[in-house]
């Protein structure tokens, strides 16, 4: 196992996204990579249970815990560091990082946003946001992308893409639903495999 790049999973709330990185590394679509450890900033997360049943370390940090967001982002990457973490990747995370955390881990962060950006993105745009905003433009294709984590909300350069169709009567909801299926539960898990052979190739 030493020689797989060691990822860091941040979550904030079930965990499909978490899930969907744990199948792909079940299934040896993430062979050079391994999950080594997840933390969430709320504690009653159920992705904290997802990651403890796939055995992996899991930790809610949360900012009240320690006393902020500087003392939280210290926290983290002190178990980071712990674990010698190569890629850390946002999955359903809603907590703004600071400029300083995201600049120590350039091009190391990764995200998954429920829209083609720059569609339906940037600073209040999470869980069903994009998808209300792109049924009130009555957009005809919206999706999901994945991007580097930089310090403009959802502006890090993009990574992967993939289309979704938005049906008649979808609501927020349904179209939720489709774009994590047919998106985001599939291009993350391939942009972690590329981006963890990336890693190793260079070592």
């Amino acid at each position: 196992m030493g020689d797989k790049a060691r990822i860091a999973v941040l979550v904030s709330g079930g965990g499909t996204n978490l899930q969907a990185l744990i199948d792909a590394q079940n299934s040896g679509l993430i062979d050079a990579g391994e999950i080594v450890l997840v933390i969430s900033n709320r504690e009653n997360a159920y992705a904290l249970e997802r990651a403890r049943n796939a055995g992996i370390e899991a930790y809610a940090v949360t900012r009240k815990s320690c006393g902020g967001q500087e003392g939280w982002e210290a926290r983290v990457t002190e178990l980071f560091d712990s674990k010698e973490i190569d890629l850390i990747v946002l999955a359903g995370f809603l907590m703004i990082l600071s400029k300083d955390f995201v600049t120590r881990y350039d091009h190391k962060i990764i995200n998954v946003h429920p829209s083609l950006i720059p569609a339906f993105c940037g600073e209040g745009y999470y869980g069903l946001i994009p998808h209300q905003e792109a049924l009130k433009r009555g957009v005809k294709v919206t999706g999901a992308t994945v991007h580097y984590v930089n310090e403009i909300a959802d502006g890090g350069e993009i990574i992967a893409q993939r289309a979704v169709y938005v049906e008649d009567g979808d609501t927020p909801e349904t179209l939720q639903r489709r774009v994590m299926e047919q998106a985001e539960w599939q291009i993350l898990p391939e942009a972690v495999a590329k981006l963890c052979n990336n890693i190793v190739s260079s070592r």
